[in-house]
């Protein structure tokens, strides 16, 4: 299996090589260059199989690693949950149910992917007797989760970087207090697309991208993607597919969640809609609506980890529905950079509607929807499930509708205590994280100050 870059400028690489460089050198995000299928025997094969045994099933034509290999690697990664079956399913209400993705370690789906691309990367270096440098950013969950799944590990630096001020308190924590030297919470004086911009631009000096030997593990690694195609199929098929047809609404910022399932359907999952949930910061609900895709400022909310106007991701879904097209992707990201924006042709458009619908969430309408469920169902939801479940009950139809929870209540307590009165706990084997010592590094938005620390750091 080979991967190609959605801007077609970049060497053509296997999926190692992917993964470890996780942005492509011509600024693009890999993708692979076809989409391996399933034929509905092998995905009803997967009815009530061991989520690690669907994930092997899934994961291993895309990756080329010998199975038993690759499952052992598996198997490491979701030791860990505290949850048996990984990611359960609860029932909400008549055809619409609730899939827990936040059993891991930190809390959040994000943990999903990072506890398995640890396990990848550790073994690659390992192999290949290298070291690496993960920088990433973070709006909340890709920091803890990629903290946690690194830390302590041989062979990898990893600096995280989040907008101070803009993360829940448990999220901050998360990524302050683990003590182990090799792991680094940088807040910066800024938004997350500041973060994120920060991060492509490291990669684009490839100088020093070569100098510190880096890589990612936002959801721009094409590893992260693949990993959570996985529970779009073990969910799918708990609730009857491949006979029965399923949608899926996935609350969304970065796109990678939702461009996961575009996969999976394109496996051959039997998706009847994917439906793209956002809270006020709406630029993908915009863009399917209006054709247009332009920034209109980060507006702080109380899902912040969806507070993003630059959908990397979402580079992903124009090169698809461009027909692959990496030079007319390359011109759109030049125009969202340099104009803050960009008109998507009509062809294009056509085709994300066909895979696509979307909503938008208000602040006052996320509240009432934790609120409501509380009392309704005694579920207690964070505010960014909350965005998924309040768009999918707009989009409930006959066809099965799931929809992905993303973090566990109590890493925004806040929020949940305003709705509900009631302040979710942590469980028990997070229950001291207040009493733990903090540290971190504060710097301005200026990417050769991060750069220079880096360097400083790894010296």
């Amino acid at each position: 299996m080979l991967y190609v870059s959605t801007r077609g400028q970049a060497p053509e690489l296997d999926f190692e090589g992917a993964m470890l460089a996780g942005l492509a050198r011509d600024g693009g995000l890999y993708v692979p260059a076809e989409i391996p299928t399933l034929t509905q025997a092998q995905i009803a094969a997967m009815a009530g199989q061991p989520y690690e045994d669907i994930a092997l099933r899934v994961m291993q034509p895309f990756t080329g690693m010998e199975p038993a290999h690759l499952k052992d690697l598996i198997d490491r990664a979701y030791a860990g949950f505290g949850h048996d079956a990984r990611a359960p399913l609860v029932q909400l209400g008549p055809n619409h149910f609730l899939l827990e993705l936040f059993h891991g370690p930190t809390l959040a789906f994000k943990d999903f992917a990072m506890q398995l691309i640890g396990q990848l990367f550790q073994d690659a270096m390992r192999r290949k007797g290298d070291r690496i440098t993960i920088v990433g950013a973070t709006s909340g969950d890709t920091g803890s989760a990629a903290m946690e799944a690194f830390r302590g590990l041989e062979n990898v630096e990893c600096f995280i970087l989040y907008p101070h001020g803009r993360v829940s308190e448990v999220q901050r924590r998360q990524m302050t207090t683990p003590t182990e030297a090799n792991v680094h919470a940088i807040a910066v004086d800024g938004d997350f697309d500041d973060c994120q911009a920060a991060v492509k631009a490291m990669f684009n000096d490839h100088a020093f991208r070569d100098r510190v030997g880096l890589t990612a593990v936002n959801s721009i690694n094409w590893a992260r993607v693949l990993a959570q195609v996985v529970y779009f199929f073990a969910s799918a098929v708990a609730l009857g597919a491949p006979q029965r047809r399923v949608s899926f609404t996935v609350p969304t910022g970065n796109f990678g969640d939702v461009f996961a399932g575009w996969i999976a359907k394109r496996m051959g999952l039997p998706i009847d809609r994917l439906v793209i949930a956002t809270n006020r910061n709406d630029i993908l609900h915009r863009t399917l609506a209006t054709g247009e895709h332009r920034k209109d400022g980060v507006q702080p909310t109380i899902s912040p980890s969806m507070d993003i106007q630059v959908s990397s991701n979402f580079e992903r879904a124009l090169f698809m529905a461009y027909g692959r097209d990496g030079k007319a992707v390359s011109q759109l990201m030049d125009e969202l950079r340099d104009a803050g924006g960009f008109p998507v042709s009509q062809g294009a458009l056509q085709a994300l509607r066909e895979d696509y619908d979307s909503g938008r969430c208000s602040e006052d309408d996320t509240a009432a929807t934790i609120r409501a469920m509380h009392a309704r169902t005694g579920e207690v939801l964070c505010p960014h499930t909350a965005v998924g479940v309040k768009v999918a009950e707009e989009h409930l139809a006959q066809t099965p509708m799931i929809t992905l929870a993303t973090a566990h209540p109590a890493k925004f307590p806040d929020a949940v205590e305003a709705a509900t009165g009631a302040r979710p706990a942590l469980p028990p084997r997070m229950a001291d994280l207040f009493e733990r010592d903090e540290r971190l590094t504060r710097i301005a938005n200026d990417v050769d100050a991060m750069k220079t620390l880096i360097e400083k750091r790894l010296a």
